[in-house]
């Protein structure tokens, strides 16, 4: 697969990838008028600093993660089989590496298509690989070695599909009428409304928490706290997931909102209330947000979405976060959940390689897909056509209106598998195969793929220079391109809760008017 490079950050490079600026006809981006179009840049010379660096970091990160990376985990010593299911492992994970160098070093900066193929890279492909190797798995796959592999083909499909939609974006038929559509702003009253939220509610779950200690101790400790203070009410966690979304979210879209106003803005940096709010966020963001008392995949979201915000025009950051995040999720992520439990109950990891702790904990995505496989063979469920998806859309629905309501597939699966442990990850491949089988699955996939392209190219636009401060896009797809780490994950049930959240608070901070008096400036 061949990557370009040529023209790696020259904003006005040719149209043709799926984040391109400008729509396949020559027309107006997005629907709007020919005259409220972004000017073009002047074509930047291909010597300049970022072309080389590109040039320079091309080859040898091609190679790393295509070639290099897979290589040094094929060598390794370990009783796994070299089956069809080895080789369409490895096949997985060479194409998710090319696909993730081309993420890198693309002229746009594709946020959401980026943090897939990182997670797919990673988790579906190296970390598997791995275990494939070894012989090992962190939860055992109980079906027969067929499941396995057809879940790593239909995930390879999935990939594949994922990639169909993101050129279906890019080539999308030519509107005889484009219709003006207006800008999703926010409204610079109705910030202030979610920073008090904010507040308030980050407050609100310190204090039911026992104070900002207890955020500083452990995931253990914190679930002993919701206990005590009777949230959790007869083993239903729909109130504990309430709380500790209500907490976080409005908190982080707050920070991320005041971020982006102060750096683009001039006006906000001369604005002492601005910047005290930011400051105070900031503080709060440091205590309820924080790596040690929230799940890793949070941490992510908040990390990904505070960094794409805070530096929306840098390719640098860009690409460093991709290409080190792999470094990150293979090296230190099986070690970030030290804080998960008191120092009674912690579990530190013995490896004598570096592999090891990718077959021994966190990454049981693939075989999780595999035992859906086998639990749906085996009679004891079949396709469900969206009925497990309609839990995870209504979520917010009490289980006493509605008693036969879907549960968690990681925990339904877990449940079946009889295993201590169900905590267990259900991705999104897993999900969506459960619901609508392969085709269904695969034509989630574009539409997936397709909806990750538009977000990428709406969010190039709204990041522009001399674009709107309080653009909602510009906050919205880096949150998305953080949270789809969890998304991807799953289960889908488990995600939710957060995702309902942030819809109301981006209800109440957007407004579609063009006053630019109520306006961010």
């Amino acid at each position: 697969m061949a990557v370009d490079i040529q023209d790696a950050d020259n904003a006005t490079a040719r149209s043709g990838a799926s984040g391109d600026l400008g729509p396949p006809d020559g027309g107006p981006p997005d629907g709007g008028p020919p005259d409220l179009g972004p000017p073009a840049a002047a074509p930047r010379d291909s010597t300049a600093p970022r072309a080389v660096l590109s040039r320079a970091l091309a080859v040898p990160l091609v190679l790393g993660l295509v070639g290099f990376l897979p290589l040094m985990v094929t060598v390794q010593p370990g009783a796994g089989v070299r089956d069809e299911a080895y080789w369409l492992q490895l096949a997985l994970t060479c194409y998710s590496g090319a696909r993730l160098s081309a993420m890198v070093l693309t002229a746009r900066r594709r946020l959401v298509q980026g943090t897939f193929w990182l997670f797919v890279y990673v988790a579906m492909g190296v970390a598997p690989l791995a275990q494939a190797v070894l012989g090992q798995v962190p939860t055992p796959v109980v079906g027969p070695r067929a499941d396995l592999t057809l879940a790593t083909a239909l995930v390879l499909i999935g990939c594949v599909a994922f990639d169909v939609g993101a050129l279906l974006a890019r080539h999308r038929p030519a509107l005889r009428r484009r219709r003006v559509s207006r800008t999703a702003s926010v409204s610079r009253r109705r910030l202030y409304l979610l920073v008090v939220l904010a507040y308030g509610a980050g407050a609100l779950l310190i204090v039911k928490l026992g104070g900002p200690s207890v955020f500083f101790s452990s995931r253990q400790e914190i679930t002993e706290g919701i206990e005590a203070s009777g949230i959790r009410d007869s083993g239903s966690q729909a109130g504990t997931a309430f709380l500790r979304g209500f907490g976080t979210v409005p908190p982080l879209l707050a920070l991320l909102f005041l971020t982006r106003w102060l750096v683009t803005s001039r006006t906000a940096r001369r604005s002492p209330v601005a910047i005290l709010m930011w400051i105070g966020l900031l503080g709060l963001n440091g205590i309820v947000n924080n790596p040690i008392s929230n799940p890793r995949y949070w941490f992510l979201t908040v990390l990904f979405s505070s960094l794409f915000t805070a530096f929306p025009k840098s390719p640098v950051m860009y690409r460093s976060a991709l290409a080190l995040g792999v470094i990150a999720a293979l090296v230190l992520f099986p070690f970030m959940d030290k804080f998960r439990y008191d120092e009674d109950g912690r579990r530190p990891v013995e490896s004598t390689s570096l592999l090891e702790p990718l077959a021994l904990k966190d990454y049981d995505q693939m075989g999780m897909f595999a035992n859906t496989i086998t639990h749906v063979d085996s009679g004891g469920s079949s396709h469900s056509y969206g009925r497990q998806l309609s839990g995870a859309v209504l979520f917010f629905v009490p289980r006493n209106i509605w008693p036969n309501k879907p549960r968690d597939t990681g925990i339904r699966i877990g449940e079946w598998m009889g295993t201590n442990n169900t905590n267990l990850s259900s991705p999104l491949w897993s999900e969506l195969w459960l619901d609508f089988g392969s085709m269904g699955m695969t034509g989630g996939f574009i539409g997936l793929g397709y909806l990750a392209a538009r977000g990428d190219r709406r969010y190039a636009l709204r990041t522009i220079v001399g674009a709107r401060p309080g653009s909602v896009m510009a906050i919205v797809v880096p949150v998305i391109a953080g949270y789809s780490f969890i998304l991807l994950r799953g289960s889908l049930l488990q995600a939710t809760g957060r995702i309902g959240i942030a819809l109301v608070c981006l209800a109440l901070v957007t407004t579609f008017r063009s006053d630019d008096r109520k306006l961010l400036r």
